[in-house]
Protein backbone atom coordinates (compact mmCIF):
# COMPACT_ATOMS: atom_id res chain seq x y z
CA UNK A 1 0.00 0.00 0.00
CA UNK A 2 1.41 3.38 -0.57
CA UNK A 3 1.83 6.39 2.04
CA UNK A 4 -1.20 8.06 2.16
CA UNK A 5 1.04 11.38 2.89
CA UNK A 6 2.93 10.84 -0.64
CA UNK A 7 -0.62 10.72 -2.40
CA UNK A 8 -0.84 14.10 -4.53
CA UNK A 9 -3.92 15.50 -5.23
CA UNK A 10 -5.03 15.14 -9.16
CA UNK A 11 -4.83 19.34 -10.58
CA UNK A 12 -5.19 18.55 -14.04
CA UNK A 13 -9.00 17.89 -14.63
CA UNK A 14 -9.16 20.39 -18.26
CA UNK A 15 -12.64 21.63 -17.42
CA UNK A 16 -12.75 23.42 -19.76
CA UNK A 17 -12.01 20.95 -22.25
CA UNK A 18 -15.55 18.59 -22.78
CA UNK A 19 -15.29 15.12 -23.04
CA UNK A 20 -14.63 14.10 -27.12
CA UNK A 21 -17.79 11.26 -28.05
CA UNK A 22 -16.56 9.81 -30.88
CA UNK A 23 -18.55 8.10 -33.43
CA UNK A 24 -17.21 5.32 -35.09
CA UNK A 25 -16.06 5.45 -38.35
CA UNK A 26 -17.92 2.04 -39.91
CA UNK A 27 -21.04 2.58 -41.79
CA UNK A 28 -24.36 1.31 -39.98
CA UNK A 29 -21.98 0.32 -36.99
CA UNK A 30 -21.87 3.23 -34.35
CA UNK A 31 -24.58 1.60 -31.83
CA UNK A 32 -22.65 -1.45 -31.56
CA UNK A 33 -20.97 -2.70 -28.37
CA UNK A 34 -17.05 -1.66 -27.81
CA UNK A 35 -16.00 -5.30 -28.25
CA UNK A 36 -17.74 -5.50 -31.39
CA UNK A 37 -16.67 -2.35 -33.07
CA UNK A 38 -13.05 -3.49 -31.77
CA UNK A 39 -13.18 -6.35 -33.53
CA UNK A 40 -14.58 -4.24 -37.20
CA UNK A 41 -11.90 -1.61 -36.85
CA UNK A 42 -9.04 -4.91 -37.34
CA UNK A 43 -11.00 -6.27 -40.36
CA UNK A 44 -11.30 -2.63 -41.94
CA UNK A 45 -8.58 -0.41 -41.32
CA UNK A 46 -9.50 3.11 -39.62
CA UNK A 47 -7.38 5.20 -42.07
CA UNK A 48 -9.15 4.37 -44.83
CA UNK A 49 -12.36 2.45 -43.75
CA UNK A 50 -11.35 0.00 -45.91
CA UNK A 51 -10.75 -3.62 -46.04
CA UNK A 52 -8.64 -6.21 -48.16
CA UNK A 53 -10.45 -9.78 -46.93
CA UNK A 54 -8.36 -12.84 -48.35
CA UNK A 55 -10.47 -15.20 -49.09
CA UNK A 56 -9.13 -18.56 -48.83
CA UNK A 57 -12.54 -21.18 -47.69
CA UNK A 58 -13.08 -22.50 -51.02
CA UNK A 59 -12.29 -26.23 -49.99
CA UNK A 60 -15.02 -26.22 -47.74
CA UNK A 61 -16.86 -27.42 -50.52
CA UNK A 62 -14.91 -27.81 -53.46
CA UNK A 63 -11.97 -29.39 -52.20
CA UNK A 64 -8.58 -27.98 -52.91
CA UNK A 65 -9.20 -25.73 -55.45
CA UNK A 66 -6.39 -24.91 -58.33
CA UNK A 67 -3.84 -22.18 -55.95
CA UNK A 68 -4.93 -23.91 -52.49
CA UNK A 69 -3.61 -27.15 -52.86
CA UNK A 70 -0.83 -25.97 -50.44
CA UNK A 71 -2.10 -23.24 -48.09
CA UNK A 72 1.37 -23.40 -46.47
CA UNK A 73 3.32 -22.66 -49.61
CA UNK A 74 0.82 -20.75 -51.52
CA UNK A 75 -1.33 -18.28 -49.14
CA UNK A 76 1.10 -18.01 -45.93
CA UNK A 77 3.21 -15.66 -47.94
CA UNK A 78 0.15 -13.51 -49.15
CA UNK A 79 -1.00 -12.84 -45.31
CA UNK A 80 1.05 -10.42 -44.40
CA UNK A 81 -0.40 -8.12 -47.14
CA UNK A 82 -3.72 -9.31 -46.05
CA UNK A 83 -6.13 -7.04 -43.76
CA UNK A 84 -7.81 -10.29 -42.76
CA UNK A 85 -8.17 -14.04 -43.87
CA UNK A 86 -10.96 -15.32 -44.70
CA UNK A 87 -11.11 -19.50 -43.82
CA UNK A 88 -12.15 -22.29 -42.14
CA UNK A 89 -10.85 -23.66 -38.67
CA UNK A 90 -9.09 -26.69 -40.49
CA UNK A 91 -7.25 -24.89 -42.45
CA UNK A 92 -7.03 -22.20 -39.43
CA UNK A 93 -5.67 -24.71 -37.04
CA UNK A 94 -3.68 -26.64 -39.64
CA UNK A 95 -1.92 -24.01 -41.24
CA UNK A 96 -1.56 -20.54 -40.08
CA UNK A 97 0.84 -20.35 -36.75
CA UNK A 98 -0.84 -18.74 -33.60
CA UNK A 99 1.71 -15.93 -34.05
CA UNK A 100 -0.23 -14.36 -36.53
CA UNK A 101 -1.90 -11.47 -35.89
CA UNK A 102 -3.78 -10.75 -38.54
CA UNK A 103 -7.85 -10.82 -37.83
CA UNK A 104 -9.76 -13.86 -38.71
CA UNK A 105 -12.91 -14.36 -40.28
CA UNK A 106 -14.16 -18.11 -39.88
CA UNK A 107 -16.27 -19.70 -42.17
CA UNK A 108 -18.89 -21.02 -39.90
CA UNK A 109 -21.96 -22.27 -42.57
CA UNK A 110 -21.61 -25.59 -44.20
CA UNK A 111 -22.81 -28.84 -44.84
CA UNK A 112 -23.06 -29.64 -48.75
CA UNK A 113 -20.40 -29.74 -51.84
CA UNK A 114 -20.25 -28.64 -55.45
CA UNK A 115 -21.91 -32.50 -55.78
CA UNK A 116 -25.12 -31.61 -54.17
CA UNK A 117 -27.33 -28.65 -53.89
CA UNK A 118 -25.32 -26.03 -52.46
CA UNK A 119 -27.77 -24.01 -50.65
CA UNK A 120 -28.84 -26.66 -48.21
CA UNK A 121 -26.73 -25.22 -45.76
CA UNK A 122 -26.28 -25.65 -41.81
CA UNK A 123 -24.12 -23.57 -38.92
CA UNK A 124 -21.20 -25.83 -38.82
CA UNK A 125 -19.01 -24.52 -36.11
CA UNK A 126 -20.54 -23.26 -32.79
CA UNK A 127 -20.32 -19.95 -31.44
CA UNK A 128 -17.56 -21.77 -28.57
CA UNK A 129 -15.52 -22.40 -31.94
CA UNK A 130 -15.26 -18.75 -32.42
CA UNK A 131 -14.21 -17.72 -29.10
CA UNK A 132 -11.87 -20.21 -28.46
CA UNK A 133 -10.50 -19.39 -31.93
CA UNK A 134 -10.06 -15.47 -31.42
CA UNK A 135 -11.95 -14.23 -34.51
CA UNK A 136 -13.01 -11.28 -35.33
CA UNK A 137 -16.02 -11.95 -37.60
CA UNK A 138 -18.05 -15.13 -38.56
CA UNK A 139 -18.79 -15.44 -41.72
CA UNK A 140 -22.41 -17.43 -43.22
CA UNK A 141 -23.58 -18.15 -46.82
CA UNK A 142 -26.52 -16.75 -47.10
CA UNK A 143 -28.45 -18.33 -50.35
CA UNK A 144 -31.50 -15.71 -51.40
CA UNK A 145 -33.88 -17.17 -54.11
CA UNK A 146 -32.27 -20.84 -53.35
CA UNK A 147 -34.04 -23.77 -52.76
CA UNK A 148 -33.31 -23.22 -49.03
CA UNK A 149 -33.62 -20.06 -49.12
CA UNK A 150 -35.01 -19.89 -45.54
CA UNK A 151 -33.15 -22.50 -43.96
CA UNK A 152 -29.73 -20.15 -44.81
CA UNK A 153 -31.32 -17.23 -43.69
CA UNK A 154 -31.96 -18.63 -39.86
CA UNK A 155 -28.48 -19.84 -40.00
CA UNK A 156 -27.35 -16.50 -40.62
CA UNK A 157 -29.66 -14.56 -37.72
CA UNK A 158 -28.69 -17.32 -35.54
CA UNK A 159 -24.91 -15.98 -35.74
CA UNK A 160 -26.04 -13.15 -35.40
CA UNK A 161 -27.76 -13.66 -32.06
CA UNK A 162 -24.86 -15.39 -30.74
CA UNK A 163 -22.34 -12.63 -32.22
CA UNK A 164 -24.34 -10.45 -30.62
CA UNK A 165 -23.89 -11.67 -27.28
CA UNK A 166 -20.34 -12.57 -27.24
CA UNK A 167 -19.34 -9.60 -29.18
CA UNK A 168 -18.22 -10.71 -32.56
CA UNK A 169 -19.37 -9.72 -35.95
CA UNK A 170 -21.53 -11.85 -38.48
CA UNK A 171 -20.80 -11.73 -42.36
CA UNK A 172 -23.45 -12.45 -44.36
CA UNK A 173 -22.64 -14.03 -48.15
CA UNK A 174 -24.70 -13.54 -50.88
CA UNK A 175 -24.68 -16.40 -53.08
CA UNK A 176 -26.15 -16.58 -56.47
CA UNK A 177 -27.54 -19.55 -57.94
CA UNK A 178 -27.19 -20.89 -61.46
CA UNK A 179 -30.53 -19.59 -62.48
CA UNK A 180 -30.14 -16.07 -60.50
CA UNK A 181 -29.93 -13.46 -62.52
CA UNK A 182 -26.91 -10.89 -61.35
CA UNK A 183 -28.43 -7.68 -61.55
CA UNK A 184 -28.83 -4.55 -58.96
CA UNK A 185 -32.49 -5.78 -58.27
CA UNK A 186 -31.14 -9.01 -57.12
CA UNK A 187 -28.21 -8.06 -55.18
CA UNK A 188 -29.85 -4.87 -53.55
CA UNK A 189 -32.38 -7.69 -52.31
CA UNK A 190 -30.41 -9.85 -51.18
CA UNK A 191 -27.70 -7.55 -49.21
CA UNK A 192 -30.74 -5.58 -47.67
CA UNK A 193 -32.70 -8.57 -46.20
CA UNK A 194 -29.16 -9.83 -44.62
CA UNK A 195 -28.62 -5.87 -43.58
CA UNK A 196 -31.69 -5.60 -41.90
CA UNK A 197 -31.51 -8.95 -39.83
CA UNK A 198 -28.68 -8.23 -38.36
CA UNK A 199 -25.79 -9.51 -40.58
CA UNK A 200 -22.72 -6.52 -39.75
CA UNK A 201 -21.42 -5.93 -42.81
CA UNK A 202 -22.36 -8.20 -46.30
CA UNK A 203 -19.86 -9.32 -48.96
CA UNK A 204 -21.98 -9.38 -52.46
CA UNK A 205 -20.26 -9.78 -56.06
CA UNK A 206 -19.80 -6.47 -58.18
CA UNK A 207 -21.78 -6.02 -61.15
CA UNK A 208 -21.17 -3.04 -63.96
CA UNK A 209 -24.89 -1.62 -64.04
CA UNK A 210 -26.35 0.01 -60.89
CA UNK A 211 -23.61 -1.49 -58.21
CA UNK A 212 -23.87 2.01 -56.78
CA UNK A 213 -27.87 1.75 -55.92
CA UNK A 214 -26.60 -1.61 -54.17
CA UNK A 215 -24.03 -0.17 -51.55
CA UNK A 216 -26.56 3.22 -50.95
CA UNK A 217 -29.36 0.88 -50.17
CA UNK A 218 -27.49 -1.72 -47.73
CA UNK A 219 -27.67 0.18 -44.14
CA UNK A 220 -23.79 -1.85 -43.76
CA UNK A 221 -20.84 -2.05 -45.18
CA UNK A 222 -20.82 -3.80 -48.22
CA UNK A 223 -16.91 -5.91 -49.30
CA UNK A 224 -16.92 -7.14 -53.35
CA UNK A 225 -16.90 -10.59 -53.62
CA UNK A 226 -13.59 -11.45 -56.22
CA UNK A 227 -15.42 -14.12 -58.19
CA UNK A 228 -14.09 -16.05 -60.48
CA UNK A 229 -10.52 -15.42 -62.36
CA UNK A 230 -10.50 -12.87 -64.75
CA UNK A 231 -6.97 -11.09 -66.19
CA UNK A 232 -5.33 -9.05 -63.06
CA UNK A 233 -5.82 -5.63 -64.85
CA UNK A 234 -9.57 -6.49 -65.07
CA UNK A 235 -9.85 -7.50 -61.51
CA UNK A 236 -8.21 -4.46 -60.64
CA UNK A 237 -10.47 -2.58 -62.45
CA UNK A 238 -13.41 -4.40 -61.07
CA UNK A 239 -12.09 -3.41 -57.43
CA UNK A 240 -11.29 0.31 -58.22
CA UNK A 241 -15.35 0.61 -59.44
CA UNK A 242 -16.46 -1.31 -56.71
CA UNK A 243 -14.69 0.87 -54.20
CA UNK A 244 -15.30 4.08 -56.49
CA UNK A 245 -19.40 3.04 -55.95
CA UNK A 246 -19.34 2.62 -52.56
CA UNK A 247 -18.15 -0.93 -51.38
CA UNK A 248 -16.01 -0.81 -48.07
CA UNK A 249 -13.20 -3.12 -49.50
CA UNK A 250 -13.25 -6.19 -51.34
CA UNK A 251 -12.97 -10.42 -50.32
CA UNK A 252 -10.38 -11.51 -53.18
CA UNK A 253 -9.77 -15.09 -53.34
CA UNK A 254 -8.87 -16.35 -56.87
CA UNK A 255 -7.73 -13.16 -58.35
CA UNK A 256 -5.05 -13.12 -56.12
CA UNK A 257 -3.81 -16.57 -55.25
CA UNK A 258 -4.42 -17.50 -59.32
CA UNK A 259 -2.74 -14.36 -60.48
CA UNK A 260 0.76 -14.99 -62.33
CA UNK A 261 2.71 -13.33 -59.61
CA UNK A 262 0.11 -13.40 -56.22
CA UNK A 263 2.18 -11.44 -53.76
CA UNK A 264 2.21 -8.74 -56.65
CA UNK A 265 -1.42 -8.82 -57.35
CA UNK A 266 -2.35 -8.28 -53.57
CA UNK A 267 -0.20 -5.19 -53.23
CA UNK A 268 -1.82 -4.10 -56.39
CA UNK A 269 -5.17 -4.55 -54.67
CA UNK A 270 -4.48 -2.49 -51.42
CA UNK A 271 -3.13 0.60 -53.62
CA UNK A 272 -6.57 0.57 -55.07
CA UNK A 273 -8.86 -0.02 -52.12
CA UNK A 274 -6.68 1.90 -49.89
CA UNK A 275 -4.78 4.39 -51.96
CA UNK A 276 -7.61 4.89 -54.32
CA UNK A 277 -5.31 4.01 -56.74
CA UNK A 278 -6.12 4.20 -60.58
CA UNK A 279 -6.07 0.40 -62.02
CA UNK A 280 -3.23 1.49 -64.49
CA UNK A 281 -1.25 2.53 -61.85
CA UNK A 282 -2.48 -0.18 -59.46
CA UNK A 283 -0.71 -2.76 -62.73
CA UNK A 284 2.05 -1.15 -63.45
CA UNK A 285 2.91 -1.66 -59.58
CA UNK A 286 1.75 -5.25 -60.20
CA UNK A 287 4.25 -5.33 -63.32
CA UNK A 288 6.89 -3.43 -61.39
CA UNK A 289 6.92 -6.05 -58.37
CA UNK A 290 6.30 -8.84 -60.30
CA UNK A 291 9.64 -8.01 -62.32
CA UNK A 292 11.50 -7.52 -59.18
CA UNK A 293 10.30 -11.14 -58.00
Amino acid sequence: MPDMDEIKEGKTYYTDIPQKTEGFFLKGSNSLDWGMKNRLARIFNPKSGRTVMLAIDHGYFQGPTTGLERVDINILPLAPYADTLMLTRGILRSVVPPSFTQPIVLRVSGGTSILKELSNEEIAVGIEESIRLNVCAMAVQVFIGGEYEKESIINMTKMVDLGNRYGIPTLAVTAVGKDMARDARYFRLATRICAELGAHYVKSYYIDDGFETVTASCPVPIVMAGGKKIPELDALTMAYNAIQQGAAGVDMGRNIFQAEQPVAMIQAVRAVVHDNETPEKAYELYNTIKNQS
